[in-house]
């Protein structure tokens, strides 16, 4: 069953392209550019709040965006249960939104860090995971200034308790380490799902590792799932 997919386009999005074609080309899905200035979301199945600079990160990453018509859409959208993924600034723009809790810092280096990292699956029980297995360890890339993910303890204990945390950067053999954390984010985590377990949010970038040409795959194993979660209704 074919789904449609919606990517917002913001001023200072770089990265809308690539997930419009990881989608559209790659997995021969239905796909459409939805316009900040929007309340439109023509349809979609799911959307995509895709990295970049949304507004030139202006005052903090997220924090502009937040106000756009799309995003109020958006928030409705994902009230009822649509899904929705932010990938790097889409995850600073979706915490910012309240969609998901915490906030996306400086990284602890206070560098901006482009490399391919590894990362954990944590939980399969989302949409976004659901076709991976709880251990594995996948290989995507990051390039991010404000990748150091934190939230208070209360916040963190929740996040664990209800099963929220679906990546962790790790080292190659899956061993969660300071040292495998390339940002500083509190208990290594690279991704994190809301309440309802339809929206996502996560620094590393899987659409720029979905063909052979761009020299790392494992990032279709995230979108696939995505892709086929229609099929779990």
């Amino acid at each position: 069953m074919a789904m449609k997919f919606g990517v917002i386009i913001f001023p200072g999005s770089n990265c809308d392209h690539d997930a419009y074609w990881a989608f559209k080309e790659v997995f021969q899905q239905p796909a459409t550019f939805l316009w900040h200035d929007s309340s439109d979301l023509q349809g979609c199945d799911a959307v995509i709040v895709p990295g970049g600079f949304a507004y030139g990160d202006y005052l903090r990453t997220g924090a502009i965006a937040r106000f756009s018509p799309i995003m109020e859409a958006v928030r409705k959208f994902a009230s009822t249960g649509g899904l929705v993924m932010g990938i790097c600034n889409g995850f600073q723009i979706l915490c910012e939104s309240g969609l998901l809790p915490g906030v996306l810092m400086r990284n602890k280096n206070l560098k901006y860090i482009c490399k391919p990292v590894h990362i954990r699956v944590e939980s399969t029980d989302s949409p976004f995971t659901h076709s991976l297995r709880r251990g594995e360890v996948l290989e995507v890339p990051i390039g991010h200034m404000e990748g150091n993910y934190y939230c208070d303890e209360a916040t963190l204990q929740q996040l664990q308790k209800q099963d929220r945390i679906l990546f962790r950067y790790s080292t190659p053999e899956g061993t969660i380490t300071p040292e495998a954390n390339p940002n500083g984010a509190i208990d290594n985590i690279a991704g994190i799902c809301s309440e309802g377990r339809n929206v996502l949010g996560m620094m590393p970038h899987p659409e720029r590792a979905s063909e052979t040409a761009l020299g790392m795959t494992d990032g279709v194993r995230i979108l696939q799932a995505l892709v086929t979660s229609g099929t779990l209704k």
